[in-house]
């Protein structure tokens, strides 16, 4: 009995793999080894800064809390001990946004922990 290849299978995955390539540079858009390992490369990377993605948000906020708390004459390991001790529940993300845009509510959301 001869030997069965699936090559419509094999095709859809060469097609779906370089479809993925499509923008890369020379021989990592259109031959088929490189590609693979060229789209290989960017899934682990794509994996990998999505989780990254989320420290350094919180990183950033932190910055902007801080920077915002220092105007008042806080830190922001202060600031934040005083949030938690007057049961004030606003997440590091909306503090952010009000440090930066609306500066006026994060000085009443200061003055409420003092």
């Amino acid at each position: 009995m001869p030997r069965s290849v699936n090559n419509v299978a094999s095709r859809a995955k060469r097609k779906r793999i370089l479809k993925k390539a499509k923008g890369y540079f020379g021989r990592r858009k259109n031959v088929w080894t490189v590609a693979k390992n060229a789209v290989e490369k960017g899934m682990v990377y794509a994996y990998r800064d999505r989780k990254a993605r989320k420290r350094d948000f919180r990183a950033l906020w932190i910055q902007r809390i801080n920077a915002g708390a220092r105007l008042h004459g806080m830190s922001y390991s202060e600031l934040m001990g005083k949030l938690k001790k007057s049961n004030i529940d606003l997440n590091r993300k909306v503090l952010a946004d009000l440090a930066m845009n609306h500066p006026q509510a994060f000085e009443a959301v200061v003055k409420q922990t003092k």
